[in-house]
């Protein structure tokens, strides 16, 4: 589904991405971890047509996406939910919703809505709550819930647990494994490895730039290097 091939990526003169390469098959979840700085949040941004590579290729669904402006690379489904949730404080908690939903026709988004409220109840509770009034958590259902509204083929997650209490954490986790079960293939970054690579297929260790790692969920989570470096044992 996604291939990624030798890119790099560049803030002026620091080299952040360093020839990096992977894949994401269709149905996966597909875990990209690492520490603070290793370069996570900016592969995805650079997937998402945000940031730019200087080199190699990112295709998607079999079409070369390296050069697309971000909204068409919505459009195709490649759907990235930021770090940091980023929704739309001064509106409404459905208003969030709508506006995850400006690539998709008209008649599609009704239902896409009630698909959104089936993963996240609460968000159907709050529906005409303004968005910068909620929880923590509950804004980070809205950030997911935001980005489904896009219909996304793959769903790219950026840290869904930072700054959550673990109860929540918890949930969230749930939440992706759901949406996993319904047929959404998943790239996620996130700093709780354990939590991740306990529902990865597969998994990309990230250092300073470079993969330096790959394996199976289980593989990583069993990996004495990545145990000490990330697991706290």
């Amino acid at each position: 589904m996604l291939s990624v091939s030798n890119i790099n990526v560049w803030y002026g003169a620091i080299h952040a991405i360093k020839d990096i390469s992977f894949e994401v098959n269709d149905g996966e979840v597909v875990a990209l971890i690492g520490a603070n700085g290793a370069g996570k949040s900016t592969s995805l941004k650079t997937l998402s047509g945000l940031l730019r590579t200087r080199t190699g290729s990112i295709e998607f669904m079999g079409e070369d996406i390296t050069h697309m402006p971000a909204e068409k690379i919505v459009e195709h489904g490649l759907v990235h939910v930021p770090e940091g949730r980023r929704i739309f404080q001064q509106m409404t908690v459905e208003e969030n919703l709508d506006m995850g939903a400006y690539t998709q026709p008209r008649d599609t988004i009704a239902g896409n809505l009630e698909r959104v409220y089936a993963h996240f109840p609460r968000l159907k509770e709050r529906r005409r709550q303004v968005a910068g009034t909620l929880s923590g958590g509950e804004q980070q259902m809205l950030a997911m819930g935001r980005g489904l509204m896009a219909n996304p083929k793959l769903l790219m997650l950026d840290e869904p647990s930072m700054g959550l209490a673990p109860i929540l954490v918890e949930q969230i986790f749930e939440i992706i494994q759901a949406l996993h079960e319904a047929g959404t293939t998943i790239l996620l970054v996130e700093q709780n490895a354990q939590a991740a690579l306990s529902i990865a297929n597969r998994g990309y260790v990230m250092e300073t730039g470079r993969i330096t790692l790959t394996g199976t969920g289980q593989e990583l989570l069993h990996n004495d290097d990545v145990r000490k470096a990330y697991l706290g044992g």
